[in-house]
């Protein structure tokens, strides 16, 4: 199968689609489950499966590390050895360059880390990281960028910008082209208008299959964050994927989706899991609060997953309380559906025309958090 997506429906910016690879297709929107170091935490294969999710992402920089990107490709690819036959995206280690800031030096050729396992050197270059996730067997590999903080001036954000640029186009040369696989470029510029323009200017000339947006829910906030997914959006191929990188809240997805946006991953719905935090149709619930205590409904009435089938907020209290790793997994499991059905009702509402009405609905449902 060729790599592709087809548009399906729009409802104003908001877009429906289809994206073909050769490790099976995917309706958008779509969020992708963050599985960094070869897992989804706290979650099996089957069970990330259940959760609905149809794309997972493993990270250049952690794999690298351990268990080395040879040794995952002797062990027959990331696929096989994480039980996951279907698309696998792989960050290529730019978000890296600036959370670790303090282990790395950079310069033209790329970037060297000091491990944080063990303070050992790695040096990732653009060729470097386009190898490593073919080593590691990528649907999708991503160019080596440099993700600029916020905030930054303008200089700063246009040396990073264009250094990206440069990084991108010694990316893509060195990507092998196989039928059903691809590779997407990140789109920079902080939050300048101009360098956004052209960012996405340069990297269409390349022709890549697909196209990240990077550098933001960094801490410009979302006003800002939806300002600029509306002045790059329409700058990328209406036939061609695009997608959010580490984004963000259920709110964030929705207003994103509205203005263009295909794909997403955030950690923030496993991390959620991990700390007691559940998203929910009635807003973000802490379960170690106390009102929960002797609460017998379901967390969330009208999921269907697992945790929500099975058990009531008051086991879950009392697993959170306990310390129980069983609280964090099945916290997990919804927070997951949670996000898998939100981008399902949201793709429903762009084929019905009737997407500006579901996001009313949703975020309405949201205000009874203190109620739910």
């Amino acid at each position: 199968m060729n790599f592709g997506f087809a548009l399906q429906a729009q409802d104003g910016a908001a877009r429906a689609g289809l994206l073909s690879t050769t490790h099976g297709q995917v309706e958008t929107p779509t969020f992708m489950a963050v599985g960094t170091a070869g897992t989804v935490k706290a979650m099996t294969a089957d069970s990330v499966r259940a959760t609905g999710a149809k794309v997972v992402l493993g990270n250049t920089y952690h794999l690298m590390l351990r268990p080395t990107a040879e040794r995952v490709a002797r062990l027959g690819g990331l696929h096989e050895m994480m039980d996951w036959p279907g698309p696998i995206l792989t960050d290529s280690g730019g978000f890296q360059i600036m959370s670790l800031a303090k282990l790395r030096k950079m310069d033209e050729q790329g970037v060297t880390f000091r491990s944080h396992l063990d303070g050992s050197a790695h040096h990732l270059s653009p060729e470097r990281s386009t190898q490593i996730q073919h080593l590691l067997d990528a649907t999708i590999t991503m160019v080596l960028d440099e993700c600029t903080p916020f905030p930054a001036t303008h200089e700063q954000a246009a040396v990073s910008m264009r250094l990206s640029t440069r990084w991108a186009i010694r990316s893509r040369a060195a990507f092998i082209a196989r039928p059903g696989y691809g590779q997407f470029g990140i789109v920079q510029g902080n939050v300048f208008e101009d360098l956004r323009s052209e960012s996405a200017a340069a990297l269409v000339e390349q022709d890549f299959e697909g196209y990240a947006i990077g550098g933001l829910a960094v801490g410009e906030g979302q006003a800002m964050m939806f300002a600029m997914l509306e002045v790059t959006a329409p700058l990328l191929p209406a036939q061609k994927p695009r997608y959010l990188m580490g984004v963000g809240t259920p709110d964030d997805l929705l207003g994103s989706i509205a203005r263009g946006v295909d794909m997403f991953d955030c950690v923030m719905p496993t991390r959620a899991g991990r700390t007691a935090r559940a998203f929910t149709s009635h807003g973000v619930f802490n379960l170690r609060n106390a009102r929960f205590i002797d609460d017998a409904r379901p967390l969330d009435a009208t999921c269907a997953c697992l945790c929500c089938a099975r058990h009531s907020r008051a086991y879950l209290h009392h697993l959170f309380r306990a310390q129980e790793i069983l609280g964090p997994m099945l916290l997990t499991t919804h927070n997951l559906t949670y996000y898998q059905s939100l981008m399902t009702q949201a793709r429903m509402a762009i084929l019905e025309k009737n997407y500006a009405i579901y996001c009313a609905r949703t975020r309405a449902g949201w205000e009874n958090a203190k109620h739910g």
